[in-house]
């Protein structure tokens, strides 16, 4: 049986707790050091040899800094990396192929970006052997009879160039400065510069600096000086974040264009319609976020994403998640709260700037979700912050003036230097603490080893969770969420799915929500408001209405129809003009279609 013991020295305290750990460890308490604390360390060291697993010091460390995984011993000879003593482990590498897009699906924390910074060539794989790390010439012969043999031997010798769009595209304006076409005009080798810009509608923002852009407006000028590059190998972390359904279609097409140029593609996404439409192949990775990822075999494209849904892998024998997860094959059925209660508001017109949105009148009842959705730059934002009240001219004119509120942003201020747990001690102070509070946030959300972190040092999906967490856990009336699943993995835009439709019915609240991901909305909301208009110029806020009619109306305007997935019901793009495209939209349905047998 191997072993995997991780210790998190962020959370580790040795002053604080009195090395539990070592004192009720069976092994050392028999003069074997199983546990120590080297002479040059504070810290104390799990050796892995000598550990039984009996997971004593998993319980007794009151910080939670301690971690043991049992794994099946053959993976021990497919260690690819590890970060040190104690740290995390990857196991295998997703194999890329010529002409293909190899998409890459898993959850936060379980070494995605690892390896996509190996294959990448920003990161060395040392096999787990972080004492006396390997050469090239031991790593290519670890990997020898596969695609990786070649592709290492290229890599160690620098005949592999590689074109790689990060996941965090929000930092880009901190080393990247000066305007759009020039930074697209100089990433441009192929001089194909004027159909990126076209097929990703980047011509209204190629005079504009770099950081005055939006998050959907990095993301595209990412994507197009990515695609802009002469390579052998195409790397794309999560290219849907900030953009709206059609962009990320268009996204999807120009990533898939990079295919014909005989070039290898990786993509990792959690929009599982957008990884859909894109890839050819799929690579699952799987693990305990944080301790230790498993990158599995090769899996075909619908039959590797309902393997991943279904949390069971049968050519490995694994089974990585107790429950499926399932899709609903029609709109969800009404709330149970005796919706007496409402909010309304009336026709109204904003002005910012240039832009102009009008507001159709509306209401929403209490412990209602509605969901809202449209394109990018059309007034959703805009919207959200009106009833928020967050500028001094909106607080008077508000419909919700005199209501609790709740706002989690668009995005994510780390102004606050403090611990997360500080965090919500100021903003949850009756109900942090309590059994309440740690079943209905910590333990869904996985907060346990964010609470002793400073918020400036958390990735964008730990952010974006401790953002819910603030904003959900506050006792308010109404709760304003702005693209609340940007950077969760599909496991957690579930359960922040769940959480939203619990706290709804639950506290009777009345509950806006402003989200791209379709899937997402479709678990969310009750009813929907759809947005249309011009980008950047004039946007129309629709009242809202039901989920069938709203998705009809939605993707109508945009020409995309959904199709359903017979094994798991799941959500899959039709391609433009295709039988079912032609069928749907001759129906009506653009979404809400049945699973179509396979007999």
């Amino acid at each position: 049986m191997g072993r995997v013991a991780i210790l998190d020295k962020e959370l580790c305290r040795p002053k604080d707790c009195g090395i539990l750990c070592i004192n009720f460890c069976p092994k050392v308490r028999t003069r074997v050091e199983t546990i120590k604390i080297p002479e040059s360390e504070e810290k104390p060291v799990i050796i892995e040899a000598l550990c039984t697993g009996c997971g004593i010091c998993v319980k007794k460390c009151p910080f939670e800094a301690v971690t043991i995984v049992n794994l099946p011993e053959e993976l021990e000879g497919e260690s690819s990396h590890r970060f040190g003593q104690n740290l995390f482990k990857l196991y295998r590498l997703p194999t890329p192929q010529l002409g293909i897009v190899t998409g890459l699906l898993g959850r936060n924390g379980t070494g995605k970006t690892t390896a996509i910074q190996v294959l990448a060539g920003e990161l060395k794989p040392n096999m787990g052997n972080f004492n006396d790390p390997p050469e090239w010439s031991e790593i290519i012969r670890h990997y020898r009879g596969s695609t990786l043999q070649t592709y290492f031997e290229k890599l160690s010798k620098n005949k592999l160039k590689i074109s790689y769009k990060p996941q965090y595209v929000d930092k880009i304006p901190k080393v990247v400065k000066g305007k759009v076409t020039d930074l697209l005009t100089a990433a441009d080798e192929k001089n194909k510069l004027k159909d990126l810009i076209e097929s990703l509608q980047l011509n209204e923002i190629l005079d504009r600096q770099i950081g005055v852009l939006s998050g959907g407006e990095l993301q595209r000028v990412a994507i197009a000086a990515t695609a802009s590059h002469i390579a052998d190998v195409y790397i794309f972390d999560e290219p849907s974040s900030h953009l709206d359904v059609s962009q990320r279609i268009r996204a999807s097409k120009t990533i898939r264009e990079l295919t014909k140029e005989d070039a290898m593609v990786i993509v990792a996404e959690h929009d599982l319609a957008m990884l859909d439409y894109l890839s050819d192949q799929i690579c699952l990775i799987y693990g305990e976020p944080g301790a230790y990822g498993i990158v599995s075999r090769v899996h075909g494209l619908g039959a590797g994403i309902n393997t991943y849904l279904e949390g069971f892998i049968s050519d490995e024998n694994m089974r990585f998640r107790s429950k499926p997860i399932k899709f609903h094959f029609k709109p969800a059925r009404e709330s149970k709260v005796a919706r007496t209660c409402k909010i309304g508001w009336k026709d109204k017109l904003l002005r910012r700037g240039d832009f102009e949105l009008k507001i159709n009148s509306g209401e929403i009842s209490q412990g209602e979700v509605v969901g809202i959705l449209g394109p990018n730059g059309i007034g959703k934002t805009t919207f959200i912050k009106f009833l928020a009240g967050t500028n001094d001219s909106d607080k008077e004119e508000s419909p919700l003036k005199g209501f609790d509120l709740s706002y989690k942003p668009q995005y994510i201020s780390t102004e606050y230097s403090g611990e997360v747990r500080s965090l919500f001690s100021s903003l949850a102070s009756s109900t942090y603490g309590t059994d309440k509070f740690e079943t209905e946030f910590v333990r869904p959300l996985g907060l346990n080893k964010l609470l002793d972190r400073n918020l400036r040092d958390l990735s964008g999906g730990e952010l974006q969770r401790i953002a819910i967490t603030a904003c959900l856990s506050r006792s308010a009336q109404i709760y304003l969420l702005d693209e609340p699943s940007a950077y969760l993995d599909v496991e957690e835009r579930l359960v922040v799915a769940k959480l939203m439709r619990r706290i709804a019915e639950e506290r009777a609240a009345f509950v806006f929500v402003v989200e791209h991901d379709i899937v997402a909305q479709d678990f969310i909301s009750d009813r929907l408001m759809i947005f249309d208009g011009d980008p950047g110029v004039s946007g129309f806020a629709h009242k809202p209405i039901s989920l069938r009619n709203g998705m009809n109306s939605f993707l109508s305007s945009m020409s995309i129809t959904f199709r359903r997935d017979p094994d798991s019901g799941r959500p899959r793009v039709n391609k433009l003009d295709s039988k079912l495209d032609r069928s749907q939209k001759d129906m009506g349905e653009y979404y809400y279609v049945p699973a179509i047998s396979r007999d």
